[in-house]
Order: C-alpha cells, then structure tokens, then sequence
C-alpha cells in the first residue's frame, strides 16, 4: 500500500507517453462498442473504464460472460468492437482464451497488465504495462490504483487530451491519505466484531465501492455486501438497521450528489453511517474519513477513494488476529477456465 505514491507518478512520469500512442492508435480505428474482461480486483477497474468511457466518450460499454466462450463455444460478431481485458498477472486462462478468440472475432484487443510477458499480452494487439512493481501480498493494492490511473490515461487520450494535468496531484494527495493510518486504525475498532458490511456509492465512486467490499471479505472474511446508492433503494434497504454498519463512498461531484437521497434514508433508519467523502459528508455521518479531493476532478477521486478503505481492511484483518497479507485458501494468480 505504502508504496501507490510512488507508482502513481512512475506511471505519470514514464508509462504516460506510451498510454498516449496507445490511445490514439486505437481511437484511429473508431471502435463502435467496448467489451472489458476482468475478474476480482481487475474487474473493478474495468467498471471504472465503463464509466469513463461512456461518460467521456459516450462509447457504450459492456461487461464480458468469458464463460460464453470459454464453457460454451460461443462466437461473437466484434468487428470494430474494442476488447480491453484488465489482469494483474495476464495469466489466468479464461482471460487469455477469450482475448484471443475476440481477437480472431475481429477485434481491438487491449491487454492492460503488470506482466508485459503474460500470455495476456502476448495474444493482444496493444498492451498497456501499468508499471506497478512486483506486488507480493495476496490483496491487490497497488495494482488496482495502477490500472485506474492508467485506464483514465488511456480515456483521456482517446478524447484528444493528455490527462495528466487532471492527475497531477494525486501521488502528493495519495501520500497524504496514506500517513493517517492512526486515524484509520482507530476507525477500524468499530468493526472488529462485526458479521456483516454494507457499502454504497454511486457514479465513479460504485467500482471503489466494490473493491472495498472485496477487499474486506477476502482479507477480515467480513461478509461484505456492495450496491449502487439506487439499488440499495429497490429492496437491500430492508436489511438496513442500527447494528450493521454502513459504508458511503461519496464522490466529490454527480455521483455523491445523486448518492444523496440514499444517505437520508439511511441516516432516517438510524443506520451506523460511516463516511468516506468530503467534510460535509462526513460531519453528518456517524463516523468517517475526509477524503483530501479540493480540486481533483471528480473522474478520478477513485484513485484515492479506495485509499483509506485498503487500510481500513488492514486494520479490521490485524484486529481480528488473522492475516492481512495471507488470506486463507487464495493464491497469488487465480487460474480460472
């Protein structure tokens, strides 16, 4: 964790150049549609991309079935469709079976990896290297703050911009987030003996959302329930009470003001509302983290976002007695079919 400063500003400084060739030769080839393909960590930063992509480009996007290919045989039509395929190592079979077949479907393929020797990469048109440095505890964290930045690099250059200048802060900003673990740790005592999450946002903030839920199960063994603030309201909101706590990711823009009605009804069921968000937002809340986000354009906050919670998740795992680095019954490369 200590070390996504670092990376962010290698990617910055290093791997933004290659993002920028990348992007414009694929926005040379005017794809019609995205297809992201992704599992666990990855797959939320896929997310991420969709929401980039249809914001910023008003490309549509959809999430892959890999199972249609790899267990059914399925074909694709994917002329013109750009297939971007998000994978820490670039080694899981699903992952590169089905690149390659949309690739001999017709596609863009783009590999966006920590390996640049993965079979991933090797079976892609592009590549994109996310410069992370080996990354040795099971969670992904660095690698998944990496992919961010490097998708919205990406997005940025295939709208015609650098991206960068939107960026620029966020190794200082990551930084400053990171030296609080104190007040992380002294958040995290309120979920030691908990037996059930709940975590909500809306808009860029909904994949952060998901990633911390991941994070928590697969590090605490928490069960942690992740919903955009609009599906929280069509029916979870039952299971909603005054014990289980609750998570609001509230992003500094549209998407924490469209999450807004969600807090209220939260706040009117005398849920245990903990806040990561603006001030505001957090003085209301029962409890919270104030995210550092004066300034930074609201597209990527998710780079910070999930800062305090991969803490947070450290935090509840070494309180609860078990191990944060060595999640029982995981590998470091989950090798699905």
């Amino acid at each position: 964790m200590a070390e996504q400063p670092a990376v962010l500003r290698r990617i910055l400084d290093r791997g933004a150049p290659q993002i920028h060739e990348v992007a414009d030769r694929i926005a040379a080839r005017a794809p019609r549609f995205v297809l992201l393909t992704a599992r666990g960590t990855s797959d939320n930063a896929a997310l991420y991309a969709k929401y980039l992509l249809e914001i910023r480009l008003g490309l549509p996007c959809g999430l892959t079935s890999m199972s249609t290919t790899t267990a059914y045989g399925a074909r694709a039509r994917l002329q013109d469709v750009l297939v971007i395929t998000v994978s820490q190592s670039g080694g899981s079979p699903d992952l590169v079976d089905s690149t390659r077949a949309a690739r001999d479907a017709g596609a863009i393929t783009l590999a966006v990896t920590n390996n640049p020797d993965s079979p991933l990469a090797a079976v892609s048109e592009y590549h994109l290297d996310i410069l992370a440095g080996p990354e040795k505890a099971l969670p992904a964290t660095k690698t998944y703050t990496a992919s961010l930045l490097s998708l919205y690099l990406l997005v940025a250059g295939m709208a015609g911009a650098d991206g960068r200048e939107a960026a620029r802060e966020l190794p200082e900003r990551a930084g400053e987030i990171l030296a609080r673990q104190d007040e992380v740790r002294r958040l995290a005592s309120r979920y030691r003996f908990a037996e059930r999450m709940v975590i909500t946002s809306r808009g860029y903030g909904y994949p952060t959302a998901k990633e911390a839920a991941l994070k928590l199960m697969e590090t605490s063994y928490i069960p942690a329930l992740s919903y955009s603030g609009a599906d929280l309201l069509h029916g979870p909101l039952a299971m909603v009470d005054n014990i289980s706590p609750v998570i609001a990711v509230v992003t500094d823009g549209k998407g924490g003001q469209a999450l807004q009605p969600v807090l209220d009804r939260l706040r009117g069921r005398g849920a245990d509302l903990v806040v990561v968000g603006p001030s505001a937002q957090v003085a209301a809340a029962s409890a919270g983290f104030v995210l550092p986000t004066e300034g930074i354009a609201e597209e990527v906050q998710p780079v910070l976002e999930i800062l305090p919670l991969q803490l947070l998740a450290y935090e509840v795992t070494i309180a609860r007695g078990q191990d944060p680095d060595a999640p029982r019954a995981l590998a470091k490369v989950t090798e699905t079919h």
